[in-house]
């Protein structure tokens, strides 16, 4: 009977699972801490994965957005770096709606480097998701008449599955449109008796919703590892080309405009990027006070207007721009102006 069990467990042994091997070269180390006021300001574009849709779509049981899921962890990394400052994503959504910005731009040089001249930023990086798939293999040693459980393996074998992700994000200059820099980040992962989404075999699912690559549920699915594997690959090569970003350089302009719409806290102004209105600016609100006139001539010489509070810009385009007010008693017709 031992010899028995003995056997029956050497036969079971090659179908559970094995820890995750990461494979793949170590990314660079990130450079040192850079002050907040000298790091360069870039917005990221979710990444275009046509080319992957296929496999997308074999892994997860239907089409996922995993270019917006790896851009927001991109983002993330870039962020907790501490070598960019980078552009809120809903500031960013927003524009890009008001733009009328198709998933098929997402690649584009052109119409990001515009983009990212109405945001303000140094650069714009935008990308591909190259690679984002599997490659199992078998090897059998004859049948033993049954499945083993839910593995769903009708035969006696080592099944071992790998997954690897690959991503290229560019840097874009925003005044020219040209490509600074190019980098590629590789994330690899394999388990011995699992799947791609297989805690273990038992598979995962990502909901109706879309997959929250941000999630430990996904982190520990093999093909989650691979994803983090190449964004922190990735992060460390971005990081890496900072310093070749030149500073956008934006003639100082006085902002001088009218409150155009008003409605809960959020202001529309008549104002925008033809005037030097950027995105994440701070403009005051006033109101227009007493005006003091020339005695000999009549004419205006200023009015003595009072602060009433301040807007943040959170979307421009050429000849408007929307932002959050902070203070009270704002109205239709005041005034607002650079700090």
């Amino acid at each position: 009977m031992r010899h028995r069990l003995a056997l029956l467990t050497l036969l079971l042994l090659p179908f559970l699972p094995a820890p995750a091997q990461k494979q793949g070269a170590a990314p660079p180390p990130p450079p040192p801490a850079i002050p907040f006021a000298a790091r360069r300001k870039v917005a990221v574009l979710d990444f275009n994965y046509a080319t992957v849709a296929t496999s997308v779509q074999a892994i997860f049981g239907t089409n996922q957005d995993i270019g917006k899921g790896i851009s927001d962890l991109v983002i993330d990394k870039l962020v907790n770096d501490g070598t960019y400052r980078v552009i809120e994503r809903q500031a960013m959504s927003k524009l890009l709606t008001e733009q009328n910005f198709s998933n098929s731009n997402r690649a584009d040089t052109s119409s990001a480097a515009k983009i990212g001249k109405l945001l303000g930023v140094d650069a714009i990086i935008i990308g591909d998701i190259t690679q984002f798939g599997r490659d199992d293999s078998n090897k059998g040693a004859g049948g033993i008449g049954s499945s083993l459980g839910h593995y769903g393996l009708g035969s006696l074998g080592v099944q071992k599955a790998k997954a690897t992700v690959a991503i290229t994000a560019r840097l874009v200059d925003v005044n020219t449109g040209e490509v600074l820099a190019s980098v590629t980040g590789v994330g690899s992962s394999q388990r011995t008796g699992s799947n791609m989404l297989g805690g273990g075999g038992s598979g995962w699912n990502g909901g109706g919703g879309g997959v929250n690559m941000g999630s430990s549920n996904f982190g520990q699915t093999i093909i989650g590892e691979a994803v983090r594997g190449s964004v922190a690959q990735l992060g460390a090569l971005l990081d890496a080309k900072a310093a070749i970003l030149p500073a956008t350089e934006t003639p100082h302009m006085t902002v001088s405009g009218l409150v155009a719409d008003v409605s809960g806290n959020e202001l529309v102004l008549n104002v925008g990027a033809n005037a030097g209105v950027l995105v994440g600016d701070t403009l005051n609100v006033m109101r227009a006070g007493r005006v003091i006139k020339d005695p000999a001539t009549g004419k205006p010489l200023r009015s003595l207007d009072s602060q009433i509070g301040t807007v943040t810009i959170t979307s421009v385009d050429s000849g408007s721009a929307i932002g959050n007010f902070s203070g009270s008693g704002v109205k239709v017709g005041d005034k607002v102006a650079s700090k």
